[in-house]
């Protein structure tokens, strides 16, 4: 049995065999680890509808820490007023946008992006965000529904 792994070949293959397998275990972790992040997203956005307060409350975080970021920009002088100005309107701009967007739509989206993008392999994230899929889609429909918005359900795709 010695003389078998004495062979160049035998030895070349088993460390072709190794690439491979370390190769794969690394693009598992990889689609995984993107997975899992992505799943978390479309949690977050269940929960910014489930409580819109949590959502206004990130999202004031958010703008406070670019403002400060600008702020320090302007003090420093790295930034003049009128850019400074500009700059915070595009920020409180932005803000407004998220506020007003549909948090249910960007979860199913991210819960699509999963099932779509990162499967296989059939990670748990993909379970979870294969199951709650069907029930963020009901939830837009409705929101476009309560809202008046005219849609046909190839739209939501």
């Amino acid at each position: 049995m010695k003389g078998i792994f004495e062979n160049k070949w035998v030895k070349r293959a088993g460390l072709v065999l190794l690439c491979a397998a370390l190769v794969y275990a690394l693009i598992y972790a990889d689609v995984y680890l993107r997975a899992r992040s992505a799943y978390l997203e479309g949690e977050k956005y269940y929960s910014w509808y489930l409580n819109p307060a949590e959502k206004n409350k990130a999202l004031a975080e958010e703008l406070a820490k670019e403002k400060a970021k600008l702020d320090g920009k302007l003090a420093s002088g790295k930034m003049a007023k009128d850019e400074y100005a500009q700059q915070l309107e595009i920020i409180q701009f932005d803000n407004e946008q998220k506020l007003k967007e549909s948090s249910i739509k960007y979860a199913y989206i991210w819960y699509q992006t999963v099932v779509e993008l990162f499967s296989p392999p059939e990670t748990k994230y993909v379970k979870l965000a294969r199951e709650k899929m069907p029930k963020a889609k009901e939830l837009w429909k409705k929101e476009l529904t309560d809202k008046g918005v005219p849609f046909e359900d190839y739209m939501l795709e």
